[in-house]
């Protein structure tokens, strides 16, 4: 008996339709796409929490005449916004802030990448050489800050002494602008060198050896393949330390502080090392106007976020 064509296609979409994947197979496949997401949920409640939450309530703050001990701060607006535009402190904060950063975030990041591509040669005893540039950070910043301190006295202090061998006067550190923030700068570079180093260092060992192979077997130097094939390959690596250095630079706190003998919040006689941290904590905590404060930590994190962006705009584009 001939089937009909109704029947024919009843028959081919048996044919053709597929099982029912088993139960196994379904929850594989569930896991693999929903675990990413519970694995990294954990840093965004604690970011949402920890991070996110201040960060609203700041802006919050910043609307308000808030001082401490005040039950029912009155509602401003803007105003502490406008008040800071015009403050002539903020603005000399601002540019110290600046200057300090560049001092320390340029030199910081050249100077890494010397010495992650001399940690990259076959030295001897490698293993302590890398662990040797590490000490500065894995000391007691609070102790580094007293060493520099004493060292760039301006009386009795060891770079003094030295630069008098050369036949330079002695520079009083402390009171002169950019001679504080030649120092606070040197801490800083101190400190974070040779951890962006150990960086930068294993993105290097990351590199293919086969592409410098090829480079050698092209006849290319050590210097046209440090230019050509390392600095290109890096650049992943160079945006995330210069985009922390420019996160970390920009809020300097501790090293001004403590580079005054009497570790205040000033910044100096004449405010020549306050940055802009110091001027938020002075404002905060010393003079308890708590709604003027949130509105410097909040232009803060904006000029942050600008200054960050920009520097990796720049990087990327430079390293090709």
């Amino acid at each position: 008996m001939t089937a009909t064509l109704p029947e024919v296609e009843d028959r081919g979409r048996a044919n053709t339709a597929r099982p029912r994947p088993p139960r196994r197979h379904r929850l594989s496949n569930l896991d693999a796409k929903v675990s990413p997401y519970l694995f990294v949920a954990p840093f965004f409640v604690l970011f949402g929490a920890i991070g996110l939450f201040p960060l609203l309530y700041t802006a919050y703050v910043s609307l308000f005449d808030w001082e401490v001990g005040d039950d029912e701060p009155a509602f401003i607006g803007l105003e502490n916004f406008r008040t800071l535009v015009a403050d002539d402190q903020f603005w000399n904060a601002l540019f110290n802030t600046f200057s300090i950063f560049l001092l320390s975030s340029a030199p910081q990041v050249v100077v890494a990448v010397v010495i992650a591509a001399l940690l990259n040669a076959n030295l001897r005893a490698r293993t302590g050489w890398r662990m040797g540039v590490l000490l500065p950070y894995v000391a007691s910043l609070v102790a580094l800050t007293i060493i520099f301190g004493n060292l760039f006295g301006p009386q009795y202090g060891l770079v003094n002494d030295v630069l008098g061998l050369v036949g330079i006067e002695p520079i009083d550190w402390q009171a002169s602008t950019f001679g504080s923030h030649v120092a606070i700068a040197s801490m800083v570079n101190w400190r974070w060198t040779g951890y962006n180093a150990l960086i930068i260092l294993a993105a290097m060992q990351a590199i293919p050896r086969d592409v410098y192979e090829a480079a050698v077997v092209d006849g290319a130097s050590a210097l046209r393949q440090f230019f050509s094939i390392t600095l290109p390959m890096l650049k992943p690596t160079l945006i995330f330390v210069i985009v922390t250095s420019t996160i970390g630079g920009l809020q300097i706190f501790t090293e001004p502080k403590l580079f005054e003998p009497a570790g205040g919040s000033g910044g100096g006689t004449e405010h020549q090392y306050q940055t802009v941290v110091l001027y938020l904590y002075q404002s905060a905590f010393q003079g308890l106007d708590l709604g003027y404060a949130s509105a410097i930590a909040w232009v803060l994190f904006l000029i942050v976020i600008a200054v960050a962006g920009l520097n990796f705009l720049i990087t990327r584009r430079a390293v090709r």
